[in-house]
């Protein structure tokens, strides 16, 4: 008799189970903060919301695929990002199709957290992944299930050629089919399952069936980033799983190893994804400081009588302004002349809120006033 050395090889696979009693204190804990952060930023107002959920989403892509070695321009997937949100931003450039198509898989995940899973959706987030049917210099099988016809089996390996390691074997591909049916039912349906849980179970059960040819853990990741704006009942995204994934890489890889070669009873698994999902909660206030300072920037001064080209400025200089602010800066961007802009800055020196730049040399430049927000 063959001996099951993973856990998809057990009698009863996929039939989980866990020790809820040892986790019920910290899901407990991971509930409550979730509802924290969420009440928290719902006071700031949907335009900070949608900043949020910016940033958030634009560090998620950007950290999931550090996971998996691979780096992408941040600017243009925050640009594509926000082409997508509808939100305005400054400095936006064109990203490249990859980079496309990664956000748009994404978005599709949380935007649309509420449709329905199904074999088509996530092959065309494969496609969208990877439009040329190319994962760098190898030809994969694009937009559909793999089926290993070359290299069955699917083994996750790491070393030299000739000293690999190989750390996981996935299902054999004919079998990817069915194993691919029975998750989309099970994630589907509505089941007395706690969500948090459920996306802790989804990430596992997904990457355990690597039901691609490559991009598996990307995805995997986007469906959890799917069932958790289930679990919080918005597409607002205000936490970055993937970046506190990619803070503990190595002990990400390590627990997988260890459960996709252990038993049925994934509560250790279970347990380090919470204590993950805990930490990227308590990472989101730092990550989102940029918008929780503007947000008291406008409450400080929002009821001051400013006029639009002022607002705009302002805006501009709380989202980051790049080099310094000069009367001449101020009239190009405001489309105003050089005296309309120095009334401008004039005033909202005497408000308190722009100060001269001491440290600018022989030009005039200005700040906000003791450079509180930058």
């Amino acid at each position: 008799m063959k001996k099951c050395k993973y856990i998809h090889q057990l009698p009863g696979w996929p039939k989980f189970s866990w020790d809820i009693a040892s986790l019920s204190p910290i899901l407990s804990e991971v509930r409550h903060r979730q509802g924290l952060l969420l009440g928290h930023m719902k006071a700031l107002g949907f335009s900070l919301q949608g900043e949020a959920t910016l940033q958030t989403i634009t560090l998620d892509i950007v950290k999931s695929s550090e996971i998996e070695g691979e780096h992408l321009n941040v600017k243009q997937v925050r640009s594509s990002v926000a082409r997508r949100l509808g939100i305005d931003i400054a400095g936006a450039i064109p990203a490249d199709r990859h980079v496309d198509g990664v956000v748009e898989m994404m978005l599709d995940a949380t935007q649309n957290f509420e449709q329905p899973l199904s074999a088509q959706r996530l092959c065309g987030w494969h496609e969208a992944f990877f439009p040329t049917g190319r994962s760098g210099m190898r030809a994969i099988i694009s937009g559909e299930w793999r089926n290993n016809t070359s290299d069955d089996p699917m083994q996750v390996v790491s070393g030299a050629p000739g000293r690999e390691k190989v750390h996981f074997e996935a299902p054999s591909g004919e079998l990817v089919p069915e194993e691919m049916d029975a998750f989309i039912s099970w994630f589907n349906d509505e089941i007395d399952l706690d969500p948090v849980l459920k996306a802790g179970v989804a990430h596992l059960w997904m990457v355990t069936v690597h039901p691609f040819d490559d991009g598996n853990g990307r995805i995997a990741r986007a469906v959890t980033d799917m069932q958790l704006a289930r679990a919080d009942g918005s597409s607002r995204r205000f936490y970055s799983m993937s970046a506190e994934i990619r803070r503990h890489r190595n002990e990400y890889y390590e627990i997988l190893e260890k459960t996709q070669k252990g038993s049925l009873d994934i509560s250790r698994w279970l347990e380090w994804f919470l204590r993950c999902l805990r930490s990227a909660i308590e990472a989101s206030e730092g990550q989102l400081s940029q918008v929780l300072k503007k947000a008291g920037f406008w409450e400080k001064y929002g009821s001051c009588h400013l006029n639009a080209r002022q607002r705009l400025l302002l805006g501009r200089m709380l989202d980051g302004f790049e080099g310094r602010l000069t009367t001449s800066k101020w009239a190009k961007i405001a489309k105003c002349s050089q005296d309309t802009a120095g009334r401008d800055i004039q005033g909202l020196i005497e408000l308190g809120i722009l100060a001269r730049d001491k440290g600018a040399g022989r030009s005039t430049a200005y700040l906000l006033r003791n450079n509180r927000i930058a």
